[in-house]
């Protein structure tokens, strides 16, 4: 007869051994992101959008029957971070697919990780037109809208608002804001805006009241700036502050601001306006939906940040259970062309360059709140596909 130990010893091994399959059989998705520093507020809304896909797909049976584990490392914003804590993602962890980074610069150097290790990555944040034009990679997505997107989208209304304004930029001093301040400042020169002049900070930047006397002197009828973050909450209220605000557009890309600074900001942030893939406002039963669940998760509302790693998770799905498998090379060709359900309506991820296709909206804030005030279709929006490398 079996002791109680015994059958006590046997049942640990069989929970141990069922553990132990379970982890082994989950899907794991590195998220390499932000949860310290300058853009912790935006890998605090991709944890909470990526966390809630996995949450309402897990409770629906996973993936081929499979769970989605998702493990996280904080890259600090940092890309030299980004590169290492992707290395361990992959080689340690062993994850099957990875997402979570923010800042261009390490969605680019992570991407080259990704090529050496044979595994996908794709950005839910990163604007900078390179990644998927002529620095894009055969093994890097992107489902959000790239800055070209943003600012065809943001040029179009300011023709109609403000013909052949005068335009000043400021932008943060590394690829994503340079790339952004070039993709708008081109946009807008084609519908006729006059540049006047731009300036780069240093990323964090604690005082900007530098740059205000060649804000000054170049008289713009409107500035626009790519910083974001706690950056953005500075420069705002530094120019505030200095009275620069007066007679001035803001304009910007559209993570400068967003429902994570909007309250720091305050009074500042009002009449600024952006190209956006995404608003609580759009009127659609999926979007009424992911808005209240969202909320009751987290208690904020969604930004473009949460919702785009939000509608990642339900693309790698549907990638994945097109491909029949997990495999790099099986997902990556279910991925190109794939047209699923988001938030924001169908997208479709272009097969050429790995872009992501969808609808544009400008959006002004209005009392405190993002009022959707003009869109563009995706056709119009995406532009050329650039890509040339695959």
């Amino acid at each position: 007869m079996k002791t109680t130990r015994t059958i006590l010893l046997a049942a640990l091994l069989s929970a141990t051994a069922l553990s132990t399959a379970y982890a082994a059989d989950t899907i794991k998705i590195g998220v390499d992101t932000p949860l310290s520093g300058t853009y912790a507020g935006i890998g605090q809304q991709v944890k909470w959008g990526l966390e809630l896909a996995t949450k309402e797909v897990n409770a629906k049976g996973g993936i081929m029957g499979r769970q989605i584990e998702l493990i996280y490392e904080d890259s600090e914003a940092n890309p030299a971070v980004a590169v290492q804590k992707a290395e361990k993602l992959f080689e340690v962890s062993k994850v099957d697919f990875l997402t979570g980074t923010v800042n261009s610069g390490a969605t680019l150097a992570v991407g080259q990780v990704a090529e050496r290790a044979k595994k996908l990555l794709a950005t839910t944040v990163s604007f900078a037109d390179s990644i998927t034009g002529e620095k894009c990679s055969p093994n890097v997505f992107r489902v959000n809208a790239k800055a070209g997107q943003q600012s065809t989208a943001l040029a179009a209304w300011l023709a109609k608002e403000k013909p052949k304004a005068k335009v000043f930029f400021l932008g943060p001093d590394y690829l994503m804001g340079r790339s952004t301040v070039s993709a708008f400042k081109e946009a807008a020169e084609k519908v006729g805006a006059k540049s006047l002049g731009e300036v780069y900070a240093p990323l964090g930047s604690k005082d900007y009241s530098q740059y205000f006397g060649q804000i000054r002197a170049a008289q713009p009828q409107v500035l626009y700036t790519s910083v974001a973050g706690n950056d953005t909450v500075r420069l705002f209220t530094q120019m505030q502050e200095f009275g620069l605000l007066k007679n001035l557009t803001l304009l910007g890309a559209s993570g400068t601001v967003t429902s994570q600074n909007i309250a720091a900001i305050g009074k500042a942030a009002e009449g600024f306006a952006t190209g956006v893939g995404y608003s609580t406002e759009i009127d659609n039963p999926v979007n009424k939906a992911f808005v209240a669940a969202f909320k009751a998760a987290n208690k904020a509302d969604p930004d473009l940040y949460g919702t785009d790693s939000y509608g990642l998770i339900y693309a790698y799905k549907a990638a994945v259970e097109k491909a029949k498998s997990t495999d790099t090379d099986k997902v990556r060709t279910a991925l190109r062309g794939l047209t699923w359900s988001t938030p924001q309506g169908e997208k479709t991820i272009r097969a050429g360059d790995h872009q992501a296709m969808q609808t544009m909206y400008v959006v002004q804030v209005t009392n405190g709140q993002f009022k959707i005030i003009s869109k563009v279709s995706g056709e119009d929006a995406i532009g050329p596909d650039t890509c040339t490398r695959f």
